[in-house]
């Protein structure tokens, strides 16, 4: 089915280890989560590569910008997509400050506490991913559910910054 819908998603990533220095228990689990989730579903289309997919991903950092590296499920390399990731900063900041706040409240706060954090948590995963989507125009189609996933993996590969 190569040219079907089946054709056009992940399944399989990986992060490129040597670009993150540490992970703590709760960014691993993050990191998990997303991975089985973008697994269970995603659209994934590179536009300016060949090949037909179903895709293999490899993400990793590399002077200052974000390389989706591609293969066909069969293991036949496609190219690399990249992205820079200067826009990216700011909300990944933001990301990580609320995601701080969010895990410090699981243990002290009121559910009243926790539940207002992780809406304000869920608006910046939600612009981040609409930032996400608008830097892949023209370069990979892709849904906002996969971006959602995809930026929380960015963010465990910037750790280090």
């Amino acid at each position: 089915m190569a040219d079907g819908a089946d054709s056009h998603r992940i399944v399989a990533v990986e992060l490129d280890e040597r670009t993150v220095i540490w992970r703590n228990a709760d960014v691993e689990q993050e990191r998990r989560v997303a991975i089985f989730d973008l697994l269970e579903g995603n659209v994934f289309r590179p536009v300016e590569l060949g090949g037909t997919g179903p895709w293999r991903l490899t993400l990793r950092v590399e002077d200052g910008r974000l390389a989706m590296d591609l293969s066909e499920e069969g293991g036949v390399a496609a190219g690399t997509v990249l992205l820079g990731l200067a826009p990216f900063r700011r909300v990944v900041r933001e990301y990580f400050a609320i995601c701080d706040s969010y895990y410090k409240a699981i243990r002290n706060s009121s559910p009243s506490a926790i539940e207002t954090i992780d809406m304000a948590r869920r608006g910046i995963h939600n612009s981040a991913a609409e930032l996400l989507l608008e830097r892949l125009d023209g370069k990979v189609e892709t849904d906002f559910d996969t971006a959602r996933r995809l930026f929380t993996l960015i963010c465990v590969l910037h750790i280090r910054q």
